[in-house]
């Protein structure tokens, strides 16, 4: 079968690969029907995530057509349509039964890896470097699904593949980050980060009640699209003071909450930024925080930071006496995928939503690799879905 491959840093290659067999007897085999670059997947472009080898398969938003199941799997059938979350889940551990699913005990090989690093062991996820289990991703024609009664999520609807494709991560992933927010009746949230994952927290920030959602990036296109797709007022960082904008639409106040979007690859402007790209360089820091502490210092007195970005290691510079004076609450971490998968179901068939909207690419899977070209570089770019087989 044909697959995108990781070959080094901003080496991606569609090569041939062994297809997937049945492992284990909760097992299945899904040929895959799409499949799209998600911006965590650019940590890895970049090279800013250890642990990724020659030849591993990318991918983790994907869904398709089963087309081989394991023994044990009882509750699926040969020609379902499923979409796979990207946290890989038991779904009979301590944490999968308190429904936190991308902390499951036992989906991830090599926990012991990921101990080490972070003093726990988390999920497995799909091809997303060998901390997280060394799994083939779904960029690819088929993909092995394990723990597939747990893990594989059954649409019977008439929706299009590309309507229920973002139930895999980025719709949950930018719920989980409003819903983190605690938003109450009349509040304002500030949203950094206008790429897939920011388009959702805008939206489901106004799906749970926002007054006000406040959007702040440096692109033009992206910005358009918080406006048309989130409904959001903007701020362009590159022509405004962020703090400044945030204080005085607020009255002064600060917003009631602030979501993180962006994570460990923030583009920080002056002295800030090139403090953290040069630390990085010397590594020094392995993450660059500018969009956490801008969020820190414009969050008002007893407000929520929520941190649905992706963070890898050690940060620098956090000012974390001025969290503590405004007894801030921060929430953050993998989203738990299956817990959202079926209520978002439903909000995209009753038309609360239309995720395909945001789709600004569709490229045949044999050009993966100038679909991370594009999404990297990000200017016109907000979201690219592979078809394989196309």
């Amino acid at each position: 079968m044909q697959a995108v491959c990781w070959n080094g840093k901003q080496d991606i290659r569609v090569e041939r690969v062994p297809d997937p067999t049945i492992l284990a007897g909760r097992d299945a085999i899904i040929k895959v029907t799409r499949t799209a670059i998600c911006g965590s997947d650019l940590h890895l472009y970049n090279g800013l995530i250890p642990t990724m080898q020659s030849g591993d398969i990318l991918g983790h938003e994907f869904m398709g057509e089963i087309v081989e199941l394991g023994a044990d799997v009882k509750n699926l059938r040969i020609g379902q349509r499923v979409v796979i979350p990207f946290t890989i889940c038991c779904g009979g551990c301590f944490y999968c039964n308190k429904e936190l699913w991308s902390f499951c005990d036992n989906s991830n090989p090599n926990g012991a890896l990921t101990e080490k690093l972070y003093g726990f062991a988390g999920a497995g996820l799909y091809g997303y470097t060998h901390l997280m289990g060394g799994f083939a991703g779904g960029q690819a024609e088929y993909v092995r699904v394990p723990f597939a009664d747990t893990c594989a999520f059954a649409v019977e609807s008439d929706l299009e593949d590309e309507e229920v494709l973002f139930l895999s991560d980025i719709f949950p992933t930018g719920y989980m980050a409003a819903e983190h927010c605690n938003i109450q009746p009349g509040d304002v949230v500030a949203v950094w980060g206008c790429g897939p994952v920011g388009l959702f927290a805008i939206r489901s920030a106004y799906l749970l009640g926002a007054e006000r959602v406040i959007a702040i990036d440096g692109i033009a296109d992206r910005l358009e699209m918080a406006e048309s797709f989130g409904g959001a007022e903007t701020i362009d960082y590159m022509k405004e003071d962020v703090l400044q904008q945030l204080s005085l639409r607020t009255g002064g106040r600060g917003p009631d909450a602030c979501i993180d979007a962006v994570g460990m690859e923030a583009h920080g402007m002056g002295f800030e930024g090139i403090y953290d790209r040069t630390k990085q360089a010397l590594m020094l820091e392995t993450d660059r925080p500018n969009v956490l502490r801008q969020a820190i210092q414009a969050c008002r007195k007893g407000g929520t930071l929520s941190i649905p970005g992706v963070y890898g290691g050690v940060v620098d510079k956090i000012p974390m006496g001025s969290a503590f004076a405004k007894g801030l609450t921060f929430k953050m971490g993998q989203t738990h995928t299956p817990r959202y998968m079926f209520p978002l179901l439903q909000m995209i068939e009753q038309g609360k939503i239309f995720p395909s909207d945001i789709i600004s690419h569709r490229l045949p899977l044999r050009e993966a690799a100038e679909g991370y070209r594009l999404f990297n570089e990000k200017h016109e770019c907000r979201k690219v879905v592979l078809l394989p087989g196309d």
